[in-house]
C-alpha cells in the first residue's frame, strides 16, 4: 500500500496511527501541503479531491477521506477493531470522531486558516484567536462526551478505536497553537494513555520522514 501524507495533516495522522495500530506495512508517499503540491495536476489524477490522505491499494485502487478510510482499514484488517460490533457502541464512536473531524477541524484546517490572512485580510494574532475559540468550543463539547458513560481508558471502552485516531492529532494541533487543555481533564487523561502506545507515538508528526 502507498499513503499519499503530509507529516502536519490531522487526517493523515488519523490513518498513519490506525495503520499501526492493525500493524500493516506501507510505503509514504508525501505530498507538501504548504507548498501547494495537493493542487497541482499530477495529485489531482491521484486524488481529484485535492486533499490528503490517499490511500492506494495494492491493485491500484484509491481510497480518500480519513474516515472512509479507516472504515475500510477496519473491515479488511478486522483485528484489532477500530469501530465496535456492538451497534450502540458503534454509534457512540462514531459520534465521537465525527464530533472532532467533523466539527473542530474543518474550522482551523490549512486552508481555512490561509483564506483568513490572505484574502480577509486577519493578522496573525486575530487567525490564532480564531483556532482557539474553535478548539476550545468543540473540546468542550468533547470532554463533555468523554464524561458520559462508555468511557474508559480511551475514548470508548479500554482499547483504541477510531474515535481515538481522530482526538489524538486534534490534541497535538491545539498544543501546536498553544490552546489552554487545562479545562479538558478527561481528554488529557485519554490522550497520555494513547501517547504511550508505540502506534500513536510512531504517527506523530516529529517522527515522520517528511517532517521539518
Amino acid at each position: 500500500m502507498k499513503l499519499y501524507t503530509y507529516f502536519r495533516s490531522s487526517a493523515a495522522f488519523r490513518v498513519r496511527i490506525a495503520l499501526n495500530l492493525k500493524r500493516i506495512a506501507y510505503e509514504p508517499v508525501f505530498v507538501h501541503l504548504a507548498k501547494g503540491e495537493h493542487r497541482k495536476p499530477d495529485y489531482a489524477r491521484v486524488n481529484p479531491q485535492g486533499l490528503v490522505p490517499t490511500l492506494e491499494l495494492d491493485d491500484g485502487k484509491r481510497l480518500a477521506q480519513s474516515l472512509a478510510i479507516i472504515e475500510w482499514l477496519d473491515e479488511r484488517y478486522p483485528a484489532p477493531r477500530l469501530v465496535p460490533s456492538d451497534a450502540f457502541e458503534r454509534s457512540r464512536v462514531r459520534s465521537i470522531a465525527y464530533l472532532i473531524a467533523c466539527e473542530i477541524h474543518p474550522l482551523n484546517n490549512l486552508r481555512v486558516l490561509q483564506h483568513l490572512k490572505r484574502v480577509l485580510g486577519q493578522s496573525e494574532e486575530g487567525i490564532n484567536a480564531w483556532y482557539r475559540h474553535w478548539v476550545a468550543d468543540g473540546l468542550a463539547k468533547l470532554e463533555a462526551e468523554l464524561a458520559r458513560p462508555g468511557t474508559g481508558k480511551f475514548s470508548h471502552g479500554d482499547a483504541p478505536s477510531l474515535a481515538d485516531c481522530c482526538l489524538v492529532p486534534q490534541i497535538f494541533n491545539a498544543k501546536r497553537y498553544d490552546c489552554d487543555l487545562a479545562p479538558y481533564p478527561t481528554t488529557m487523561r485519554v490522550f497520555e494513555a494513547c501517547m504511550k502506545l508505540e502506534a500513536f507515538d510512531r504517527a506523530q508528526p516529529s517522527k515522520q520522514p517528511d517532517a521539518e
